[in-house]
């Protein structure tokens, strides 16, 4: 997907991109590819794949659920900043809020934040189990979104306790994920969650299959979740 067709296809969903927006596209793909020689950001790093696999697939929560209000958004275990960068070019309204676990990516995003001149963004090193129990962030949160950082058992742990209730948790993930849904049940009841919608999609020219899940927050997170970094991932809640 080169630019041209990036911008044709986010216009074919309704999102208009001003000369400014295109521009701070070019920029991210620069340094990404800039800083990815002195660090491990991505795999992925043709201008093509970079503009469908990372930008376009990012701002695909958006086709589907509401972005254009002044809503907080948590990202968690951005990396290289998706999917709450490119949501954040294409809705300056938003609030975004990284965290992730490694300085140096920190150290990227807020950089690229500052040669983008994106405003209200916050990037915070911790690890997602410790952020979840900090009382300035938890249950802070409009929407908390994550795109394949774990499976959805672990990742729902590591983001309900962010979301305010009333609030949602959109989970974005590669292909169907059936499976990590029913396992993820019991995490989404006992965490204070429900299911309230779910999309399936291909991305454009490659026509691999995309999964977005829309949990709702209806009541507070028990204050033991999420429990002590590394356990989610060892006992998750099944």
């Amino acid at each position: 997907m080169n630019e041209e067709q990036f911008v044709q296809a986010l216009h074919e969903k309704g999102i208009e991109l001003s000369r400014t927006q295109v521009e701070q596209f070019k920029i991210y793909f620069k340094l990404l590819v800039e800083w990815n020689e002195k660090m491990n950001l991505t795999a992925i790093t043709d201008e093509a794949s970079v503009y469908l696999k990372h930008f376009f697939d990012s701002i695909s929560a958006s086709f589907y659920e509401d972005f254009t209000g002044k809503y907080s958004v948590c990202d968690v275990g951005a990396g290289a900043g998706f999917p709450s960068i490119p949501l954040k070019i294409c809705f300056p309204n938003l609030s975004v809020t990284i965290v992730d676990s490694l300085n140096k990516r920190i150290q990227f995003l807020t950089h690229l934040s500052q040669e983008l001149g994106l405003t209200n963004v916050h990037f915070v090193h911790s690890r997602a189990e410790d952020f979840g129990q900090n009382k300035e962030y938890r249950e802070n949160y409009d929407i908390v979104t994550a795109r394949a950082v774990a499976r959805l058992s672990v990742l729902s742990e590591l983001c309900l306790p962010l979301v305010k209730v009333g609030g949602k948790f959109i989970a974005m993930k590669a292909a169907s994920a059936s499976e990590e849904l029913k396992d993820a049940s019991k995490a989404l009841s006992v965490l204070g969650a429900e299911k309230t919608a779910d999309y399936s999609f291909l991305l454009p020219i490659e026509k691999s299959e995309r999964t977005l899940y829309v949990f709702s927050k209806t009541k507070s997170t028990p204050k033991r979740y999420p429990r002590k970094p590394g356990i989610p991932n060892k006992t998750p809640i099944i």
